[in-house]
């Protein structure tokens, strides 16, 4: 069975949901909204600088103020600055939006502009060159040699897990892309006013073509005219060597969310309780301040020895905390209870399972250790809200089906 990425209108917004071997392994819900977007670029202007905390507050639109961490090792672009050497109150500079605003906090901004592609990732915070640690030797060693006839500049690259599939034509020519894109942007910020938006990011279920590795999508399939047409032209001008993957899906007897039962799959994502084919399940728990994962034997029958079924409990829920994590895009610190283990050995070889697993991700997990109180520690970078925020921010309440009933 075809990887494929799927794109459709669910709910009054844009569904996607990216299968692997026939199951979901990517969950994303976005309404087309006007709110600043990650990847924005603004000439900020500095309302305070707060020195307890290390941070400044930048104001990009009226009334919306960022948090700009000052232990960032950043080289400002200034469009305005006051006589004083270090960051102060009236400063006006290039910040793009790193992260979106959370419940209460506010969005955070970042002096050190980036642009991913593909295959490259642009940024102005190092001049240096870094290859993904994900690749290995050997090919780590040809991008090296490719790495020196990148574009030159005030800025640098990053080569990214997914140019290991590309040739050096298709790298050089997103690098080319990229550094033009920089460049204009310098250029411009200079004749624009303050709070000006110099450069906006594409929709988030858009800018996530970029991210999803070349071996995991094969196919690219939308029964929306108007989605079609906005993927074909951002394929077209971002990743062209993508653009015959898109198809148009055109049974109307059948639509593509019921095809792909994507209702179901997103219930299933917002469900406290996951069930393992051993009867066994876990209890998916987010907090304020973390994630907890909770493995429960359930229904699964012991064998003659205890210690080789728990064993095998423990295995199979690596794989599938593991795969709820990115299915959920969940982010930040993340524990999980497994079932005791008799030795030391053995939580070891627990640790490496479940981060074998986690490397499969994209974006960048892994197991941390074991506490002493038996706990699996894991953390994953966030990129975006959680699917269950966003549900509850963008579904009607009637017809969001986290608000259904965790049977128990």
């Amino acid at each position: 069975m075809k990887n494929k990425l799927i794109i459709t209108r669910l709910w009054d917004g844009i569904a996607t949901a990216l299968y692997l071997d026939g199951r979901a392994a990517e969950l994303s819900f976005d309404r087309e909204t006007e709110t600043p977007l990650p990847g924005n670029i603004y000439i900020g202007k500095v309302k305070n600088v707060v020195k307890n905390i290390q941070a400044a507050f930048v104001e990009i639109e009226d009334g919306i103020s960022c948090y700009l961490p000052l232990s960032e090792k950043a080289e400002p672009y200034f469009t305005n600055k006051t006589n004083s050497p270090r960051l102060v109150a009236g400063d006006e500079l290039l910040v793009q939006i790193a992260r979106e605003g959370v419940k209460t906090k506010a969005p955070t901004v970042t002096a050190n502009i980036s642009f991913p592609g593909k295959y490259l990732v642009l940024t102005s915070g190092k001049t240096q060159t870094g290859i993904s640690a994900k690749l290995a030797k050997a090919e780590r060693e040809r991008l090296q040699q490719i790495a020196g006839r990148l574009p030159e500049g005030n800025f640098g690259w990053i080569l990214r897990t997914n140019a290991a599939e590309a040739e050096e034509e298709e790298i050089l020519r997103e690098a080319e892309t990229l550094a033009k894109r920089f460049e204009d942007i310098c250029r411009t910020a200079r004749y624009r006013t303050c709070k000006s938006c110099l450069y906006r990011s594409p929709a988030a279920w858009l800018a996530h073509l970029k991210d999803i590795r070349q071996t995991e999508c094969e196919e690219i399939l939308t029964d929306d005219q108007g989605l079609y047409d906005r993927l074909q032209a951002y394929l077209a001008e971002n990743l062209p060597a993508d653009a015959e993957k898109l198809s148009f899906y055109e049974d109307r007897l059948l639509p593509l969310y019921k095809l792909y039962s994507l209702e179901g799959a997103f219930e299933e994502a917002l469900r406290e309780r996951v069930w393992l084919k051993s009867g066994a399940y876990l209890v998916i728990q987010p907090t304020e301040a973390l994630t907890a994962i909770d493995v429960n034997t359930g229904k699964c029958e012991r064998g003659k020895k205890a210690s080789e079924t728990f064993r095998k409990i423990n295995l199979e829920a690596a794989r599938e905390a593991a795969r709820q994590i990115r299915l959920r895009n969940l982010s930040g610190i993340i524990l999980i209870d497994f079932i005791n283990m008799d030795s030391k050995e053995e939580e070891q070889r627990l640790l490496a399972a479940l981060d074998a697993e986690l490397q499969k991700d994209p974006v960048k997990a892994y197991a941390v250790d074991i506490t002493p109180l038996g706990l699996a520690e894991v953390t994953r970078k966030r990129v975006q809200k959680p699917l269950a925020e966003k549900m509850r921010q963008s579904v009607p309440q009637g017809r969001n089906p986290h608000c259904a009933q965790e049977p128990r």
